[in-house]
């Protein structure tokens, strides 16, 4: 049986997750979704859409789709989804888990990882991240777990940018750009999304990532003469709008969630990366986001492709570097206070 995709939607309270998932639910787009809800949330999708009384709390919509609320913890529901899928007593296609508002989605993430039986039935394929611009700018401020949802994600997708001005709503996305710069950013109104911007983005696909995101590789590189490989500090003396968007106070803020991106064009000694990243990981994986890269490995002509979670790190070997491809190697690390200097100096030390 193949594996079945799971897409996790998270944002803060009121970003619209709701409205999006009433829309996957309820479209006619051919495929079977079972949702898992976090039963914490404030606004239930199952208030309107489902019944409360039945003994599993396992609805199947009109649609074909399929809704549950996890009472028991997220590895059960997956379990007891998967094996009514086995013996056909459900139908569906793929997963869609949402997180309560204040949820830091790296824990559900790591889910498909660490535990094996889950991992042989499900393939993580995106963390989506909903962001409401009328009041990112506050919650992004006062929350960690708002900016940590937007270091996750695989997709940001922007709500009522219609009820703010557009310097308000840039302003907003280049800050987030900061925060992640791997994300690709959509506005969009009321939850009118295309399904193809919400499945099958392979944003936790090693080898697939590089194929339908050529931009990851590109990523910084509107930065290099804008404000250097994201070493601009939002300090005092930066004066671009999102810090003053509180109007009067002039609000700075040095987001605790930050990008950096490391590139060389020698190759890495593996024995050295390895211990080296291992190290980090150990020290700062709590801190440690989502990390990516490609790497020029000394001993294969193939591309080294690595990514992770928190403390959890795999590679995969990509594709062989073209004849005419400049072979550098590029990571990008989001987290939350990661000292910089540190892992540019320790990686500029693994290089052969």
């Amino acid at each position: 049986m193949s594996l079945i995709p799971v897409t996790i939607l998270t944002g803060f309270l009121g970003s619209g997750k709701t409205t999006l998932l009433k829309r996957i639910l309820t479209e006619a787009h051919g495929q079977k979704i079972a949702v898992i809800e976090n039963e914490f949330g404030e606004e239930n999708i199952d208030n309107e859409i489902l019944v409360n009384d039945t003994q599993e709390n396992i609805i199947q919509m009109n649609n074909g789709c399929i809704c549950c609320s996890i009472r028991e913890d997220l590895r059960e529901t997956l379990q007891l989804l998967a094996a009514k899928k086995r013996k056909g007593l459900l139908d569906f296609d793929r997963v869609v888990i949402e997180t309560t508002g204040l949820a830091d989605p790296g824990p559900v993430a790591q889910t498909f990882f660490m535990d094996e039986e889950i991992a042989e039935q499900y393939l993580l394929d995106s963390i989506l991240t909903l962001v409401d611009a009328k009041h990112a700018a506050s919650q992004l401020n006062d929350r960690q777990e708002a900016r940590r949802q937007v270091g996750f994600a695989d997709q940001i997708f922007i709500s009522k940018t219609d009820l703010v001005a557009k310097d308000e709503v840039d302003a907003l996305m280049h800050r987030l750009k900061h925060m992640n710069p791997r994300a690709p950013q959509k506005a969009v109104h009321f939850g009118e999304v295309a399904i193809k911007d919400v499945f099958d983005l392979r944003g936790f696909n090693l080898n697939a990532k590089l194929d339908i995101d050529p931009d990851f590789l590109k990523e910084d590189e509107h930065a290099g003469h804008d404000h250097g490989d994201h070493d601009h500090v939002h300090g005092e003396h930066c004066d671009h709008p999102s810090h003053a968007t509180d109007g009067a106070h002039h609000h700075v803020h040095d987001d605790d969630v930050k990008s950096f991106v490391f590139r060389s064009d020698k190759p890495f000694s593996p024995a050295k990366l390895e211990d080296f990243l291992g190290a980090i990981v150990n020290i700062y994986g709590p801190r440690m986001l989502r990390y990516k890269g490609v790497l020029n490995m000394e001993g294969t002509d193939r591309k080294v492709i690595f990514q992770g979670v928190h403390q959890l790190m795999g590679s995969d070997l990509g594709p062989a570097w073209a004849p005419d491809e400049s072979k550098t190697s590029k990571m990008v690390f989001i987290g939350i206070d990661l000292p910089k200097d540190i892992f540019l100096q320790g990686l500029e030390q693994c290089l052969v």
